[in-house]
């Protein structure tokens, strides 16, 4: 019996040894864990693509690899819940026009790019913003001269507006002639001529002669945009798509079946291919955790710097609208229900303040109409709500997907636009929070950088970027440093049916984290920004590190 005994006791300290064994041991750590059981700690441990111990206790893990974070701050790895990727990552190498701050920069910066890429290749995106100039949107006059025989179809930063040269629109066979589609705008000058202006819908004109990037080139825009995110921490991205979404997705599958170094992705669909998705889901599944689908993203309404986004008044700087609807509003309600019913996942643009009323509505008919289940709607930017508005977001379990940078430009020249009442419902973290609705956060790359320290810094502190709101702008909807690197964390990984195995550090989940230089609790709120990530780890391994 004795011996016995003693057998069983070995055999019991052989499996827990083995059981804490660590392909690597970080020490010394600063951890932000997320996990509100257990908050901080200095030791984290790993095998494989998981984490086996957190804690303040060393010795309670063996073996492996030994690293010292010499006090350094670490967090979960961020997840940035709205994304363009692979046209981020095209945007990357292309030319750059958020900071032409007037006419004769933002003409100088395409003079400057189309000498330096001579050709006839079509030059895309760019991310301009006719605010830092006063507001006079481009015309094709300013740069015709200057661009050579590449045809221009350059984005606003906001992505519902572009801007394109003659030699585009003669590709495109557009001209005075062109009638404005549904549900976008052909902007002309006084005279009937084109400016080369096209908001939304108005864009597919041009986007439909622009020849489509090669699978090679595709996969370069992955690679570009993955090693960019991991450089600011980020080890999973919700995709909203760029190539109409099932391009995107076919390349994000290539890439995995070739083995290539993959950040962790939820690929969304265009909410018109829902039926498509039912399908395709079907046939093969939903994916893994590293690359899944499943969920479905559509439109309402436009943006505010486009003047497209939907409210319930007029726009004070253009009376004579109150924005405009992206897709007919009856194909909305019949997309949504039927995607609802065949268990996708949908997360719907609104912008606007009659635009998030209306697809609250949709998603309670929804509801009514196929049963409870637990389906966490999404609307993507919750941008301008009316206070009153949220009590139905808490109510209906909707989540705010919510790109807390936008205010930092948005902030600048938003009151030309909207009254104070509507203002005062903008980008409101705390109110939301305090409603209890679940608040994700993310970027909208490339509309904004996908660097969620910059969105840490914009929620917490809420400054402008002219510098005119040092207090920040509407401060009382300032959220903690806790709040926001939730919002990048746990929520979002909830928002993508990921909970239970990301956003937290935790045994079991798997090890995705960032380490920064500086500790986010102990720095000046407006530091934030300056903040860098240092080490970035993606299913245990190392994908980024800062010399």
């Amino acid at each position: 019996m004795r011996s016995s005994f003693f057998l069983f006791a070995i055999v019991v300290l052989f499996s827990c040894n083995r059981t804490n064994r660590a392909d690597k041991v970080y020490v010394n750590g600063n951890i932000w864990t997320g996990d509100s059981s257990n908050p901080s700690a200095t030791t984290i441990a790993i095998k494989g693509d998981k984490i086996i111990y957190v804690g303040n206790d060393p010795s309670k893990v063996s073996g492996g690899e030994v690293i010292d974070l010499k006090g350094k701050m670490m967090v979960p790895g961020f997840t940035d819940n709205h994304t363009h990727f692979l046209s981020a990552g095209y945007g990357l190498s292309s030319v750059h026009l958020k900071d032409a701050m007037t006419k004769a920069a933002f003409i100088q910066r395409i003079s400057d790019f189309c000498k330096s890429h001579p050709g006839n290749s079509w030059i895309k995106e760019g991310g301009w913003d006719n605010e830092n100039w006063g507001g006079e949107l481009p015309s094709k006059e300013w740069i015709d001269s200057v661009t050579g025989d590449h045809p221009i179809f350059i984005s606003r930063y906001d992505g519902h507006m572009a801007f394109a040269n003659s030699k585009a629109m003669e590709l495109a066979g557009v001209n005075a002639n062109t009638v404005s589609p549904d549900g976008g705008v052909v902007v002309k000058n006084a005279k009937g001529e084109l400016t080369g202006c096209f908001k939304d819908q108005a864009m597919s004109l041009i986007d439909k002669v622009i020849p489509e990037p090669t699978e090679a080139e595709l996969e370069e825009y992955y690679k570009a945009a993955s090693q960019h995110a991991f450089e600011r921490g980020v080890t999973h991205v919700n995709d909203m798509g760029s190539y109409g979404g099932w391009i995107d997705l076919a390349t994000y599958r290539r890439v995995a079946e070739k083995n290539k170094s993959m950040i962790r992705m939820y690929a969304f669909m265009p909410l018109s291919t829902w039926s498509k998705l039912d399908s395709f889901v079907q046939k093969n599944g939903r994916g893994d955790d590293m690359l899944k689908w499943g969920g479905l993203k559509g439109y309402v309404d436009g943006s505010l710097g486009s003047t497209t986004a939907w409210f319930h008044l007029p726009y004070l700087d253009d009376p004579t609208s109150t924005g405009l609807t992206i897709t007919d509003t009856t194909d909305l309600k019949t997309w949504v229900k039927g995607a609802d019913k065949a268990g996708l996942h949908v997360a719907v643009h609104a912008i606007g303040d009659r635009a998030n009323d209306f697809i609250l509505s949709v998603y309670e008919d929804a509801d009514k109409s196929n049963g409870s289940r637990d389906r966490r709607f999404r609307v993507e930017h919750a941008q301008h709500v009316r206070l009153e508005s949220i009590e139905n977001f808490a109510k209906q379990h909707v989540i705010a997907s919510m790109h807390p940078y936008h205010l930092v430009d948005d902030g600048i020249w938003a009151y030309k636009r909207l009254d104070e009442k509507r203002l005062r419902g903008t980008y409101a973290f705390r109110e939301m929070m305090n409603k209890g609705v679940a608040v994700t956060f993310g970027s909208d790359w490339p509309v904004a950088p996908v660097d969620a320290l910059f969105g840490i810094y914009a929620a917490v502190t809420r400054q402008t970027g002219d510098g005119k709101n040092p207090g920040g702008w509407y401060p009382d909807q300032k959220i903690s440093v806790d709040e926001a690197l939730t919002s990048y964390t746990a929520n979002n990984a909830y928002a993508s049916f990921m909970e239970g195995k990301l956003g937290v550090l935790k045994a079991g989940y798997y090890a995705d984290f960032a380490v920064l230089d500086q500790d986010l609790h102990k720095i000046d709120p407006v530091k934030i920004k300056e903040v860098k990530v240092v080490l970035t780890v993606l299913n245990g391994e190392e994908v980024y590190k800062r010399n």
